[in-house]
């Protein structure tokens, strides 16, 4: 049986609503639309941990953080995690290959991948790591080029056009070495390929056509909590994770990242089309983010919250030999495309794995006994370290109508009607309607915590509050 060939379109920071086939009011992603047309829509799809490392972590191993050990912003902890997808692909006679943004670590660890060519922010990694982007831009223009010498930041806020041509810019990189890749590809081999955009990520820089087209567009109203008050207070500079930022500058944030990502969906409309010019489409795409971005949202920035702005991803599952046509509300994690790819290329996945294949479910086919079923989900958990703050860390589940959030540090904890308020702007947990709904999801909570080894339990009935996060013996050590 010929194995299928398989494309990963990974997202950094990508918004779970910014796709026109989800209702946004201002962006365009017409590409992505007809991907999401054509194949499954994943209308609750989420990051286990939301920031980069540990919810990349997890994508690549099918393990939950608490499994991988990465439950927060880990920099500079070697990726030693046995099994990763590429490495199981290429060792079923795959040609595995990775453009973009890996955030491995040492850099230019492969991790299974045969090729890599990387794309890494500087401000991570130090000037003295090759970038595989810059090198190229050398090449085009004749010159070492710091494509951040406008000034912006890669955690900021702030927004301005790029100063690049649209064709140097690094969307457009990842997709021209994609297509390069697949020009010279071994063709007595499956290959699995991730292209792996760091955008919309800050430095929010899109090409200035694009630019010009967003600032041209009304801004919807930004959505403010009830229960944000406490992150109403001045901006601290431009790399700050909370504060009010004014209407102009909100605004400006927010249509130039809608114009990072409309340019994506361009340059992913570029690949499709060559690849169907050339007879040469993949038997499946997936398209996705490792987290989202809060871009203002009850006056937040960055990531690592437990709220739909940056915990819930966009999720596209498409199939050549199968239109689905599709929205899928079952509640669904980053690990499940793990077990989804091997399930869907017949190869074995490690008993340990924590994802589910999410095949069955598209083919509403019945489970087989091997890893864990799609069928019996219910809820999914992500959780998240101390980052910017230590009030911030957090666990939460949700099954994608109601969303229940504890607070490590302080207790504290939120409960939103997702159903009714969608952008969490009504905080429920001191409503008595809604009484067993929060004592239900926080014995959810306190039934999940019992299974693992840090000491959130008092007696294994009460939540303790207090704690500094526990660094897991997780499967990298």
């Amino acid at each position: 049986m010929k194995q299928p060939n398989i494309l990963l379109i990974l997202c950094d920071q990508f918004r779970w609503d910014c796709l026109s086939v989800m209702g946004h009011p201002t962006v365009e992603t017409p590409n992505l639309d007809t991907l999401a047309n054509e194949g499954a829509l994943f209308t609750n799809a989420y990051t286990p941990a939301p920031s980069c490392v540990p919810a990349r972590a997890s994508l690549f191993t099918g393990m939950s953080p608490s499994q991988t050990g990465f439950i927060g912003y880990q920099d500079g902890t070697e990726w030693n995690f046995p099994n990763m997808l590429p490495e199981v692909l290429r060792n079923s006679g795959y040609q595995t290959h990775c453009v973009g943004k890996t955030h491995f670590f040492p850099q230019r660890k492969h991790c299974g991948f045969e090729g890599l060519e990387s794309y890494e922010a500087w401000q991570v990694f130090g000037h003295h790591y090759v970038n595989d982007y810059h090198e190229w831009l050398a090449d085009k223009t004749g010159k070492m080029m710091d494509e951040l010498h406008h000034g912006l930041d890669d955690n900021s806020w702030n927004a301005r056009p790029s100063t690049l041509p649209e064709e140097l810019h690094n969307n457009t990189w990842v997709v021209t070495k994609g297509l390069e890749f697949l020009k010279r590809r071994d063709r007595t081999r499956p290959y699995f390929l991730n292209l792996s955009f760091h955008r919309p990520h800050p430095p929010i820089d899109p090409p200035q056509f694009y630019w010009d087209e967003y600032m041209k567009k009304e801004c919807e109203q930004v959505p403010v909590g009830d229960w944000a008050a406490k992150h109403d207070k001045p901006v601290r500079g431009l790399d700050t994770w909370e504060g009010h930022l004014d209407e102009g500058k909100l605004r400006r944030t927010r249509l130039a990242y809608y114009a990072q990502i409309a340019h994506i969906d361009t340059q992913i409309g570029r690949l499709i089309r060559s690849l169907k010019y050339q007879g040469e489409m993949p038997d499946m795409i997936i398209f996705t983010s490792d987290h989202g971005e809060m871009l203002g949202d009850h006056h937040l920035f960055r990531k690592t919250y437990a709220y739909e702005g940056s915990a819930a991803v966009p999720c596209i599952i498409w199939t050549k030999d199968k239109a689905y046509r599709s929205k899928e509300e079952t509640p669904i994690v980053l690990q499940d495309l793990y077990s989804t790819i091997l399930g869907y290329a017949n190869i074995p996945q490690p008993d340990y794995v924590d994802g589910c294949n999410l095949m069955p479910l598209l083919n509403h086919e019945s489970q087989a006994d091997v890893g864990k079923n799609i069928f019996d989900r219910k809820w999914i958990h992500g959780e998240h370290a101390r980052c910017y703050s230590p009030d911030e860390a957090m666990q939460f589940m949700t099954d994608g109508k109601t969303k229940y959030i504890w607070f490590t540090h302080t207790g504290e904890e939120q409960l939103f009607d997702l159903e009714k308020d969608p952008y969490e702007c009504h905080e429920c947990s001191k409503d008595g309607v809604y009484k067993e709904v929060l004592l239900e999801w926080r014995k959810r909570m306190i039934d999940y915590l019992a299974t693992r080894e840090e000491d959130h339990l008092s007696d294994g009935k009460e939540l303790i509050t207090g704690l500094l996060p526990v660094k897991r013996k997780g499967m990298h050590q």
